[in-house]
């Protein structure tokens, strides 16, 4: 796999743990790099089960966010689990407001959703 700019991973058991390295979400060259970089762990490395941790993430744009529907959208394809963890308030009051709590599983935190997967 390519250097990785936007996201860091670890695995724990079988399960591939994603953290972001930016605080803000925001840049549209950024979050395209970031679509990749999360599109490439489904497509390419064909990683079934995946934790999103958000704990260093303080804004996403509304482009990061349609970003993370596509992600959605292609691991269900795939076949893959994911699971979004350590959002903060506000950010999840983002995914309250535009229904996206009803798409993505999310969890407290990253021990919560190895616990489930």
């Amino acid at each position: 796999m390519a250097k990785l700019r936007r996201i860091e991973l670890s695995e724990s058991t079988n399960v591939s743990v994603v953290r972001f390295k930016d605080q803000k979400i925001i840049d549209p060259q950024a979050i395209q790099e970031m679509g990749q970089e999360l599109f490439d762990l489904i497509e390419n490395d064909d990683r079934k089960k995946l934790v999103l941790n958000f704990s260093n993430v303080e804004f996403l744009s509304s482009a990061a966010l349609g970003k993370l529907i596509t992600f959605e959208k292609k691991a269900k394809i795939q076949g893959a689990e994911l699971i979004l963890t350590n959002i903060s308030p506000e950010i999840f009051q983002v995914f309250s407001i535009t229904n996206l709590d009803k798409l993505f599983q999310i969890k407290d935190s990253e021990a919560d959703a190895l616990a489930v997967l």
